[in-house]
């Protein structure tokens, strides 16, 4: 049986005050809030690789390219075959469920890198897949939209059944622009504005990540980090606490148990 870590108790009351009293809570998850679902923390594309084992020589970041993608797509899907592969059967998990649950006493906007599904899985509504979603294809040639469970029995590359075109994921690979309706989004709830921002799981090394968390801490707005690890979030935010995100989140939502 897993213990809770040992929180600070003043610190846990002071952060669960906030929350019983905010209005409007955004969350900003980076791939540290599915390291319990089984993903590791991966630093590339939504969280998903790390330093995987490349045939080919070159740099994983120049493989998973939208350059790449355009002259090779059978090279840049040899390696998103292998990233769903390592995802196989994982599931959202506690802190997943947690940031859900809280959309029935909050207005809960979630900001995601990840590509994993989880946090519509887990059941939330307003959520923000910055990156897109890995199991959503999307064929280049006639538009039309399908969603995998899993890739395995798919050819190299995947076509579309309709048209015959190639098949993508409806994912940001390096080099792309985000999707317009994605960023439409992120301004509009930014400008919105929050009572309470929560940075969990993630190294903000995206500046769409790192602004809404520094310019809601210079506003005054209350800020919480969520990471075992220190980032350039953490002299930031008025809140930290040095944990993975089930742990955390269970502590600040029943802070009494």
């Amino acid at each position: 049986m897993n213990e809770r870590p040992a929180f600070e108790p003043a610190l846990v009351q002071e952060v669960a005050t906030l929350l019983a009293r905010a209005q409007r809570i955004a969350f900003i998850t980076g791939a540290g809030i599915s390291a319990e679902s089984g993903l590791p923390t991966y630093r590339g594309v939504g969280g998903l690789y790390n330093d995987m084992t490349i045939d080919e020589g070159l740099p994983i970041e120049d493989i998973l390219s939208g350059d790449t993608f355009r002259r090779d797509p059978a090279l840049t899907w040899k390696y998103l075959f292998e990233i769903e592969r390592a995802c196989r059967g994982a599931r959202p998990n506690a802190a997943h469920a947690i940031i859900a649950d809280l959309q029935h006493r909050h207005e809960v906007c979630v900001i995601t890198q990840n590509v994993d599904g989880f946090h519509v899985e887990a059941g939330s509504r307003d959520v923000i897949e910055i990156h897109g979603r890995l199991r959503e294809l999307l064929c280049t040639q006639c538009g039309k939209r399908r969603s995998h469970r899993h890739f395995d029995a798919m050819d190299l590359p995947p076509r579309c059944m309709a048209c015959g075109g190639i098949l993508r994921p409806d994912v940001v690979l390096f080099g792309e622009m985000l999707p317009l309706r994605a960023v439409a989004r992120y301004e509009l709830a930014l400008q919105r504005g929050f009572d309470l921002v929560f940075a969990i799981g993630t190294t903000a090394g995206f500046p769409y990540i790192y602004e809404p968390v520094a310019t809601s801490a210079r506003a005054g707005v209350p800020t919480i980090e969520i990471n075992p690890d220190l980032t350039p979030l953490s002299s930031l935010v008025a809140y930290r606490f040095a944990s993975g995100a089930g742990a955390a989140l269970r502590a600040i939502t029943a802070p009494d148990a």
